[in-house]
C-alpha cells in the first residue's frame, strides 16, 4: 500500500497537470479579449479549443500503447488528460453555442443541417458526458467491469471528432493531417491489441 507521502505526491502531480492544462484555455481567451487573435476571433478561437481538446485526447490515448510498448508508466495522468479532453470540447462547443451564434437557435438549426459535420461533434460531446461524470474512484468502484466498458466509447468519441475535424475543413492544414494520423495510429494499435489477446484467449 502507498505510503502518504507518496499518494500525496501523485495527487499533487495530477492537480499541477490539470493547472498546466487550464493554461492554453486562458492564454486563448486573453488573445482574443486583446484582439490577438486575427481577423475572425471568434471562429480562431474556436478552432483553438477544438485544437486543444484533439492534442488532450491523443495523450490520454497514449498513455496505454506507452505502458505497453515502451514501458512508460504514465497511467496515474490518463483520466486527467480524458477530463481536460472533455473540458476543452464542452469549451469549443460553448464559444460556437453563445459567441458564434449568440444562442439563435433557428440559427444554430440552420447552421447544422447546412454543415452536418457539427452533428458528429455534438454526438462526441454527448458521449464525452457520461465519462466526464464517471472519472471518480467513486464511480470506479461503484460500477465495477461496468466502467470499463463505459468508458470504451472513448473509441467511437475519437472517430466521431475525426470526422467531425476533416468534415469541417475544405483543406487539411499540416497541423490536421498530424492529428489524423496520431489518432488513427492509436486507434489501429487498440485494434490490434484487441485482436492479439483475442488470439491468447
Amino acid at each position: 500500500m502507498p505510503s502518504k507521502s507518496s499518494y500525496l505526491k501523485r495527487q499533487a502531480s495530477i492537480w499541477l497537470l490539470y493547472a498546466i492544462g487550464f493554461l492554453p484555455a486562458i492564454w486563448g481567451f486573453y488573445l482574443g479579449a486583446t484582439d490577438q487573435m486575427g481577423t475572425d476571433p471568434v471562429k480562431s478561437f474556436e478552432h483553438y479549443l477544438g485544437f486543444w481538446a484533439i492534442r488532450f485526447l491523443i495523450l490520454a490515448l497514449a498513455i496505454t500503447p506507452l505502458r505497453e510498448v515502451f514501458g512508460l508508466n504514465l497511467i496515474k495522468y490518463r483520466r486527467a488528460l480524458g477530463v481536460l479532453t472533455f473540458w476543452y470540447v464542452l469549451f469549443h462547443f460553448l464559444v460556437y453555442l453563445t459567441l458564434d451564434q449568440a444562442l439563435r437557435l433557428p440559427e444554430i438549426i440552420a447552421d447544422i443541417t447546412k454543415r452536418p459535420f457539427i452533428i458528429f461533434g455534438m454526438i462526441a460531446l454527448v458521449l464525452l458526458i457520461p465519462l466526464a461524470l464517471t472519472s471518480f474512484n467513486w464511480a470506479i468502484r461503484k460500477l465495477r467491469k461496468n466502467w470499463k466498458r463505459l468508458h470504451r466509447l472513448v473509441y467511437v468519441i475519437t472517430i466521431l471528432g475525426l470526422v467531425h475535424m476533416v468534415m469541417g475543413t475544405k483543406v487539411l492544414s499540416v497541423e490536421q493531417i498530424i492529428y489524423t494520423a496520431a489518432l488513427v495510429l492509436l486507434l489501429g494499435y487498440r485494434v490490434f491489441s484487441w485482436s492479439r489477446k483475442r488470439m491468447a484467449t
